[in-house]
Order: C-alpha cells, then sequence, then structure tokens
C-alpha cells in the first residue's frame, strides 16, 4: 500500500507482504517464481535489507529503518513483496514492522534446520564474507558457536517473538523441499494467502536457484565489476536487472568474473554439533504453530542415536 497525504498525493511506497526467511530454504527461487504473477512485485534488489538490523549473515545495525529507501524498489505490481531473508531471525523486526505496517503479511520458507545451517556456513566460505568480516569460519563447530550462524536456524526463538506482534493468521509456512516436489501447489497456496488470483509460471526449479552447485565466489574483476554496478542509481539499473532477472541471464556465472567453489558436504558431525540444539527448536516451533517437524526432527535424531551407536 502507499502513504496518502490529505490531498491524496503519494508519499511514499510501502510494502504489502514478506518473505522473511530463512536463508539457503528456498527464497530465492520462489521470490523469482512469484515474481512472474502479475499483480506482485518483487523488492529489487531481492533483500533490500530496509526493516531488520539484520543486514545480511555479519551486518548489524540497530538505526531506525529509512522507510523512503523503499522508493524504486519496486515495480508495477499491485502487491509489493519485500523478501529479506534474515528479517526472520532479527529481534527489531516484528515491532517496527507492527508499527508500520500492521496488515502485513509473511511468508516463511523453513528448511531442516541442520543442512540449512551447513548450507548456509558453504555459502559463507565461498563468498568470502566471512574473512571480509575479520572472522575465520574453517571450523564449523566454531562457526557455530557464533551468534551470527546460528540465529537463522532458531526458528521457535525467533517465531515466539513474531506471535507477540503478529497473529497466527499473518503467517504462510513453506516446507522448502515442496519447492522441488510440488511447486505450483505451493504457489496456489501463496496465492491464496495474498488473495491473489491464479497465474501461470515458469516451474523450471533449476532457474533462479541459489544452491552449492549455483554459487561462484568472485574473481578480482567480478568484485570489481560487482562494486561498480553497485554505485549505478536504483533507476537506472533496475530495468536491465529485471530484464536480465526474466531471462535468467548472470553475468556474474561468466568464468572471468567467478570460479566455481567448493562444496564441504553435510555429514554425521554437524549433526553431533548442533543436532539436540535444534531439534528443541523444532519442537519449540511447533508448539507455536502447529507447522509440522517430526520428519526434520527424526531424521536429526536417527544420526544422533547413530553416532552414538558407534
Amino acid at each position: 500500500m502507499d502513504t496518502l497525504a490529505p490531498s491524496g498525493l503519494r508519499l511514499m511506497v510501502e510494502v504489502d507482504a514478506f518473505l522473511i526467511g530463512a536463508p539457503k530454504a528456498g527464497t530465492t527461487w520462489l521470490g523469482h517464481a512469484l515474481d512472474q504473477h502479475p499483480g506482485i512485485s518483487l523488492s529489487n534488489p531481492k533483500e533490500p535489507n530496509i526493516v531488520a538490523s539484520h543486514k545480511g549473515t555479519f551486518l548489524r545495525l540497530e538505526d531506525e529503518p529509512d522507510w523512503s529507501k523503499y522508493e524504486g524498489c519496486f515495480g508495477d505490481g499491485s502487491l509489493r513483496l519485500d523478501a529479506s531473508v534474515h528479517t526472520f531471525a532479527c529481534p527489531l523486526a516484528p515491532q517496527r514492522i507492527r508499527d508500520r505496517l500492521p496488515d502485513a503479511r509473511f511468508i516463511l520458507c523453513l528448511r531442516e534446520p541442520v543442512s540449512r545451517t551447513v548450507s548456509h556456513w558453504n555459502m559463507v566460505r565461498n563468498n568470502g564474507t566471512s574473512l571480509e568480516n575479520n572472522t575465520d569460519w574453517a571450523d564449523f563447530r566454531i562457526a557455530w558457536a557464533d551468534e551470527r550462524l546460528r540465529v537463522d536456524s532458531m526458528y521457535g526463538t525467533s517465531m515466539r517473538r513474531w506471535l507477540e506482534h503478529f497473529d497466527l493468521n499473518r503467517f504462510l509456512f513453506v516446507d522448502s523441499s515442496r519447492l522441488r516436489g510440488e511447486p505450483l501447489d505451493v504457489l496456489r497456496e501463496t496465492e491464496s494467502f495474498l488473495q491473489l488470483d491464479e497465474a501461470e509460471y515458469d516451474l523450471d526449479s533449476s532457474r533462479h536457484s541459489n544452491s552449492a552447485g549455483t554459487r561462484r565466489p568472485m574473481t578480482e574483476l567480478g568484485n570489481f565489476v560487482s562494486g561498480a554496478f553497485s554505485l549505478i542509481p536504483n533507476a537506472i539499473k533496475s530495468p536491465l536487472v529485471r530484464y536480465l532477472q526474466k531471462r535468467d541471464l548472470n553475468i556474474y556465472k561468466l568464468p572471468i568474473l567467478s570460479r566455481r567453489g567448493a562444496v564441504f558436504p553435510l555429514d554425521d558431525s554437524h549433526y553431533l554439533t548442533c543436532g539436540e540444539e535444534l531439534s528443541d527448536e523444532l519442537e519449540l516451533f511447533e508448539s507455536l504453530t502447529g507447522f509440522k517437524t517430526a520428519a526434520w526432527r527424526g531424521e536429526i535424531r536417527r544420526r544422533l542415536d547413530g553416532n552414538v551407536a558407534h
């Protein structure tokens, strides 16, 4: 929606819905799939990071949001969707949104949290942001001890904060595995949740994904090009970005701009490090929301018991 002056003139762009998380749980695919709906405008950049104090994995800024930054973030769709996926874990975001946008709706993609955490850890190691932030996360146990990695997997703790400010019916929960197994069903449920008509979608699950196989660390030239592009005003670069997104063109996949990254596969050691704690978080989340987590808790328990047996 837009805030209007008494004269009826538009003062600023507001937001109707938020894809609030979780990182590495299919949000990139879902966000760009929903952007194909003629009634939805996905934020550009996908993660403007305006409301939350969590501006990504590492950066934390507790200044009040500059809501005017939403100007230029959206296209022509009538429903504006902010896909800043670190919002869910931010302790300040629920009240900020409640005070400003009490009618907002929230989509939350969830993934078995140990695998989500390891995927997040892999991403940070590949893109170099841990070293840029003077943090060595080479050892997963050290990384897990850092709140900045842990917080995005604390589903129950985060959800309890959100429910202090919003009713449960303001949230749609999506098991990320359904994005591959039954993507159209998920999109239909999302349309219904957002009170939109049905639309047609290109459901190629490989497009716009952010999997380990598609992440590529930047070369020096790639970092230079990315930095230079970030200096271009949104009003100028947005049409080009949307043109490339619609055609699934990513210039940063060129070998001169990026290289293939390393992947550290999920194994039992990761479950031993964080499985017990995350199983408790899942139990809390289910008690708050009714979202079924038994399969995930069962997998965690199977991994833990298997290691005890050995």
